[in-house]
């Protein structure tokens, strides 16, 4: 943001033109404080639009008995803590917790929130910790804003507001199409498999445990941590949707005996064992041999196709994991496991051999091409992104709207401010 404002700007900071409060937590233990009719905002309640609505609520007895203050509508609220910049408007009395701070503004409100909007970014940098990052109401009152005339303040709202309309159109045009390729890639996935369907004459029903060989990995425990054989392996946190991520690859001990069980060999499909979400649950990916002498956990299972095409078994338990029938088979509330006898019990189709052949090419194929389609997509919506930011920069360059000489200079509003200030 340039230094130089146009005529009728002033600098000053955020503690200038707004009051500044943050809000507080009823104490735990007592329960009569909570479920009351006083809305109560928290973090997660805060989605940069109007707050009309909160998770939470507290009684009387929990507002008097803490830090709490209700806030008025038009209230700015920012997080302090992790999602540090993350913002709301107030669209009714509420309540905080002690993570939000809150700016009654005595400038534009909405002026403010877009400043505010705009400087995320280096908000974030701002903020001190190593676990939980936390920006102080001290930082935020010294930080410098840049103040339009009023009159201009007002132009500018209705500028970004106008720009951010027609971007959010397209926006949604674009989310839509994301939608349309995870449904199209759904629809392929158990069309191929016959999910819903029935199956041809001339194809079989049977388990995977019938079709391949299912095994589980080695447990991790403190006796493994150190040795003198000491090899990588692979857990859950290396299987994503993308394939494998071999950024982060642990290493423990493994004799002979247990590395001959659990070491990996190319064309192995390597499954997620667990997940706390049923879409999660049996995600798989092929190892190709990337590392040397690399072994796997019990935080995965894996499968040696012996009756079936290798391909045709990859697509078909992603298929069971992306549509969360591998976690609706799972066990456990919380926390879905297949597990090594669940996987092994799993039904599966087999289509004769070339068919399998056909399944798996034209699944390669049809990915690949809504991967080009998904990647542009993500591209238009990084340059909708990037107008965003361009659109607020320029207005508080004074850049986004012409400047009128006749407009009332934001130094007598200043003055206005200072007069209403407390002694």
């Amino acid at each position: 943001m340039t230094t130089d404002l146009p005529p009728g700007w002033v600098w000053t900071t955020l503690g200038e033109i707004a009051d500044w409060s943050s809000g507080g937590t009823p104490r735990r233990t007592e329960e009569s404080y909570y479920g009351g009719d006083i809305p109560w905002a928290v973090i997660g309640d805060l989605n940069d639009e109007v707050v009309t609505q909160c998770k939470g609520s507290i009684t009387h007895e929990g507002l008097s008995n803490s830090s709490c203050k209700i806030v008025r509508p038009g209230t700015i609220l920012i997080a302090m803590y992790g999602s540090i910049g993350k913002l709301g408007i107030a669209g009714m009395p509420m309540a905080t917790n002690q993570a939000i701070a809150s700016a009654v503004p005595r400038i534009s409100s909405q002026y403010l929130f877009y400043f505010l909007l705009a400087q995320r970014s280096q908000l974030a940098e701002a903020g001190k910790g190593a676990t939980q990052r936390n920006i102080s109401q001290t930082i935020l009152k010294a930080w410098p804003i840049p103040v339009a005339p009023p009159m201009e303040q007002d132009r500018i709202v209705a500028v970004i507001e106008e720009h951010f309309s027609r971007l959010d159109a397209v926006q949604s045009t674009l989310e839509g199409g994301l939608r349309s390729v995870a449904g199209f890639r759904r629809s392929l996935l158990t069309g191929a498999f016959k999910v819903n369907g029935t199956l041809p004459h001339n194809w079989q029903r049977a388990e995977i445990g019938e079709v391949a060989k299912v095994q589980l990995g080695r447990q991790r425990s403190p006796e493994h941590h150190a040795g003198p054989q000491m090899r990588p392996y692979l857990r859950a946190a290396n299987v994503t949707w993308a394939g494998l991520s071999l950024d982060d690859v642990k290493q423990m001990n493994f004799d002979e005996g247990d590395f001959e069980t659990y070491r990996l060999r190319p064309g192995d499909l390597l499954l997620n064992e667990a997940s706390g979400s049923p879409n999660e649950v049996g995600k798989p990916a092929v190892w190709n041999g990337e590392i040397e002498n690399c072994c796997f956990q019990n935080t995965l299972l894996r499968l040696q196709a012996r009756d079936v095409n290798p391909g045709y078994l990859y697509w078909y338990c992603y298929m069971a994991a992306s549509t969360g029938l591998f976690g609706e088979a799972g066990r456990g509330v919380n926390i879905r496991h297949l597990g090594k006898q669940g996987l092994a019990r799993f039904p599966i189709p087999v289509a004769p051999k070339f068919e399998q052949e056909r399944i798996v090419t034209r699944l390669e194929e049809q990915f690949h091409q809504l991967s080009g389609c998904e990647a542009s997509i993500h591209q238009a919506l990084e340059r909708l992104h990037a107008l965003r930011r361009s659109i607020l920069t320029r207005a508080f360059n004074g850049q986004l709207v012409p400047q009128s000489p006749d407009n009332e200079p934001a130094t007598a509003l200043l003055e206005r401010i200072a007069k209403l200030k407390p002694a």
